[in-house]
């Protein structure tokens, strides 16, 4: 960085701008901030310098000297607004977080840049920068010090009623109780966000993140056909905005149609015009897979689709809990339909029938009679599988109750008569 500085001017920016690498055109913005002038104009100037600075380091991946740009840039902040500090402040963190593995650099600016606000007393910039911080620390699974962090910023902003930044804080407590499977209050606080949503204008991204939040908790209480109709409408609003949250909607669209035993419809959804090849790729790949598997009930395609789209569905912690769910009925079904013909049947020979281990069917098995999906038992030492018949219920009983209980009836009926009598 050169200690040197230019004048702050349209020609020192457009010097810049013409200038031949990123790296010479680095050190001639850092030359303009270098530049004591604090007119009007060289402001507005060394204002457009850092905006175009911190994008040139995100292009370069230099997030270490984003960082130092920052904390260089606090006595630059005393000169311009409170409002116009906020805006690079945000401007640069977001230049960060764009710049791939940098989660634990952010966590570190964040809290540098807070502790910072608490000084200058910048209530508005330190609750935004709060909130982001608290999102870091929930994509690093820092659980408990992001709920520490929420739970003082809600108060706060309440107070305050400050409805926007209170949908997002919201919205972050929903997805934090949701990751720590605490359905009832991740319910409580998407609830609150749409309640402060509907009393102010809410962007397109924020409504379709609520969406796509809401359409996970309902996915989750298995009822998938409401889940799609807010995955659609998340869908809806990022495809139009292009964000590459459109992707993840879909996807999960196509995972509650199979999860509704309609699978044959996922690759007329993906064929759609809608859908066109913007969204082609492995995500959609996996899903087609996937409902292939199901509508063929093979288990051994269902296991290849998981093992070759591993990163799509293994390690997407949504699809991963609704796929073994689903993995597990389709399991017993298969299971089902092979024990049912037999009375006794080696368990290593429906295991070559369904093309899966003994122990895991072994086991699969054992867990089925505990859950009385059959009647029957496990016989070790000869490796087989013992099925009973479905005991019958003998029509006696049934009938005899209902003899007893009109029984009871007709004396209660003679004893009002006979106390009417005695009357």
């Amino acid at each position: 960085m050169s200690t040197s500085s230019l004048p702050a001017t349209t020609d020192s920016l457009a010097q810049a701008s013409e200038a031949r690498s990123p790296s010479e055109a680095i050190s001639i913005l850092y030359q303009i901030l270098e530049n004591p002038s604090s007119s009007p104009d060289a402001l507005r100037i060394k204002e457009q310098a850092i905006s175009n600075l911190s994008d040139l380091l995100r292009q370069e991946n230099r997030a270490e000297e984003l960082k130092n740009l920052l904390t260089k840039l606090l006595p630059f902040f005393s000169l311009i607004p409170k409002a116009k500090t906020a805006k690079i402040v945000r401007g640069i963190v977001d230049s960060v977080a764009k710049i791939p593995g940098t989660s634990d650099l952010q966590i570190a600016l964040c809290k540098e840049i807070v502790q910072w606000t608490r000084e200058e007393k910048r209530t508005f910039l330190r609750q935004r920068i709060e909130a982001k911080l608290a999102a870091l620390l929930m994509e690093n699974k820092e659980y408990s010090e992001a709920l520490n962090l929420l739970s003082g910023l809600i108060k706060e902003v309440r107070r305050l009623d400050d409805k926007l930044l209170l949908v997002e804080i919201d919205l972050l407590e929903s997805k934090l109780h949701f990751s720590l499977r605490n359905l009832p209050k991740s319910k409580a606080a998407l609830t609150a966000a749409r309640t402060a949503a509907n009393a102010i204008y809410v962007p397109p991204a924020q409504q379709g993140t609520i969406d796509l939040q809401s359409g996970i908790l309902h996915a989750e209480e298995k009822d998938y056909k409401t889940a799609y109709s807010y995955f659609y409408e998340a869908f809806e609003a990022f495809n139009a905005l292009e964000d590459p949250q459109a992707i993840y909607s879909l996807k999960y669209m196509l995972l509650c149609k199979i999860m509704v035993s309609q699978a044959d419809d996922v690759a007329g959804i993906i064929a759609s015009a809608k859908v066109g090849l913007q969204y082609q790729g492995p995500e959609l790949d996996a899903m087609k897979a996937i409902a292939d598997a199901y509508s063929k009930r093979s288990l051994k395609l269902f296991e290849t689709a998981l093992r070759n789209f591993n990163s799509q569905l293994e390690e997407d912690p949504i699809v991963h809990r609704h796929l073994s769910s689903l993995y597990d009925t389709l399991l017993e079904q298969n299971l089902c339909r092979l024990i049912e013909p037999f009375s006794r049947v080696e368990i290593a020979h429906i295991a070559e029938l369904i093309e899966l281990p003994a122990d895991h069917v072994e086991k699969k098995l054992s867990q089925m009679i505990l859950d009385k999906k059959f009647a029957g038992t496990l016989d070790q030492g000869a490796g087989c599988l013992v099925i009973f018949d479905d005991p019958k219920t003998d029509a006696i009983y049934p009938a005899t109750l209902e003899t007893i209980e009109n029984m009871g009836k007709v004396v209660d009926s003679l004893f009002v008569r006979s106390a009417k009598i005695m009357a």
